[in-house]
């Protein structure tokens, strides 16, 4: 009979129920001391007292109190291990070398030589006071819509006006990067006119933008800024319907990481997955994004050890260590975190769900760190500054510049990004329930399905996405940002 308990790791002294446990129910030998919902964790072993308890092979905290052989190992009895700023050492250099291949997606070329998956018109509010106003030119502009180009959309947000220094700053490397993406072919910056980011502001951190793609408009200085909105945007779409694709080699591809919404099952199925794709890509010289910094928390000396250098070591531990300050700067502990979903799901510590979040990262070579909304330039594993929040994480991620989101969820999400969000379930029952939100299911590895099998699987979809098929959330139009707040408001 197959077992009802999955154990990772060789060292792990917890394992996972796959199905619902009973009360004296006998699995594996180990007779189950109180009813355990599936996905959550069992001892295998007895643990005594401010012992380490091992999952993935590393500790995911310690014991509260002794646990006994085959009870339920949850938030009663399990803490974090996670502690504020560190001191870390390493020498570490690692080889990064990634072969040539003959795989090839179809994408548009664009003039400064980048590559977009998809030919979209976006119009970007520069401020909140005129989010209604992009609303009505999105939907006065359906009409315009033909040949190449896939739709013309409106991203809102609250900002613009009344902050200052670096929250601010957050703002213009948002609404700038958004502005240069390459799945937009054509962009309409909206502006009232007397907010802190301002047109002359933005054109200042664009620099030597292309002004053929990029169109502003302030409000204040035209007598019907829906007339001539509308008239920017059916020029665009004009320029670019006669658009088309080409086969561009895969290196070129960037494709980011974001888990949302998840359970036990995210690191050994959904999260594994990409793990292994990432590795499959990577290796081809494509550029890949993983964000989420307070989910590496108590997981970082893994990555760590995967470092390209010296250099990027220590990038490494400024990244961690700035985003534990930054906690630690608003009276917050760095390990406020599982949300309430990821604690049903049976994520019990931080130090568990970083363990499962950076099995997306697989066990490539991380090649660069980047800053919030940095764009992504390098070959290889790149990490992204920024907090796990899904909406305001998979906008960063957008800004540096992947083509594509892969977002693993084991409780479900209906979120989208500006750029295809390809939603991986951890497990196939939130798959059935929930098919319109999710593109991909990685439940089936439960079922004994072979990983290598499906990473090709999952590769060959990412493919034909890159190459126009729609996700499910471009499907029902599910696209939303938001910006990292992080200051006064005036």
């Amino acid at each position: 009979m197959k077992s009802k308990l999955y154990k990772i790791s060789p060292n792990d002294n917890v394992a996972i129920a796959l199905t619902d446990l009973i009360k004296g129910e006998i699995q594996d030998g180990i007779t189950v001391l109180s009813d355990i919902k599936s996905p959550h964790k069992i001892a295998l072993e007895d643990i005594r007292k401010g012992e380490n308890v091992i999952k993935y092979g590393f500790p995911i905290g310690h014991a509260l109190c002794d646990i006994k052989k085959g009870e339920w190992v949850h938030t009663h009895n399990l803490t974090t291990n996670i502690t504020s700023a560190l001191s870390y050492s390493g020498d570490y250099k690692n080889d990064y070398t990634p072969s040539k291949s003959n795989i090839t997606f179809e994408g548009y070329e664009r003039i400064n030589g980048e590559v977009g998956i998809r030919n979209e018109i976006w119009i970007i509010p520069t401020v909140g006071c005129v989010n209604k106003i992009a609303s009505v030119i999105e939907r006065e502009s359906q009409k315009f819509i033909s040949g190449s180009v896939d739709g013309v959309f409106a991203y809102s947000h609250p900002y613009g006006c009344s902050q200052t220094g670096d929250d601010q700053e957050n703002t213009i490397k948002v609404l700038s990067a958004l502005a240069q993406h390459p799945n937009a072919c054509g962009i309409l910056v909206l502006s009232l006119g007397c907010e802190n980011v301002n047109v002359s502001v933005l054109k200042e951190h664009l620099g030597n933008y292309d002004k053929e793609k990029i169109k502003f408009l302030i409000c204040q200085e035209s007598d019907d800024e829906i007339k001539e909105g509308t008239e920017i945007i059916k020029k665009l779409c004009e320029i670019h319907k006669d658009d088309k694709r080409t086969s561009i080699n895969v290196s070129r591809l960037k494709v980011g990481y974001k888990c949302g919404g998840s359970d036990a099952f995210s690191g050994i199925t959904a999260n594994r997955l990409c793990g292994e794709v990432n590795d499959m890509l990577t290796a081809v010289g494509c550029t890949t994004v993983l964000t989420e910094v307070p989910e590496m928390f108590g997981a970082e000396q893994i990555l760590f050890k995967r470092s390209l250098n010296n250099d990027i070591f220590q990038k490494q531990v400024n990244l961690i260590n700035s985003f534990k300050n930054y906690f630690v700067s608003h009276g917050e502990s760095c390990a406020d975190n599982p949300s309430p979903g990821n604690h049903e799901g049976g994520i019990t510590t931080l130090d568990e769900k970083s363990l499962g979040c950076i099995q997306k990262g697989g066990k490539s070579i991380v090649t660069d760190v980047l800053t919030y909304a940095q764009k992504a330039t390098e070959p290889g594993l790149n990490l992204l500054y920024g907090p796990g929040n899904d909406i305001v994480s998979t906008t960063d991620l957008t800004c540096s510049g992947v083509h594509m989101i892969l977002f693993t969820t084991g409780r479900g999400t209906s979120l989208g990004a500006p750029v295809p969000t390809v939603k991986i379930s951890s497990n196939s029952k939130i798959y059935n329930k929930k098919k319109n939100w999710i593109d991909f299911n990685a439940g089936r590895l439960l079922d004994g399905e072979d990983v290598k099998f499906l990473a090709y699987e999952l590769q060959s979809k990412i493919l034909s996405i890159a190459s126009g098929e729609k996700t499910r959330n471009e499907i029902n139009n599910y696209r939303d940002i938001s910006i990292f707040k992080n200051g006064v408001t005036l």
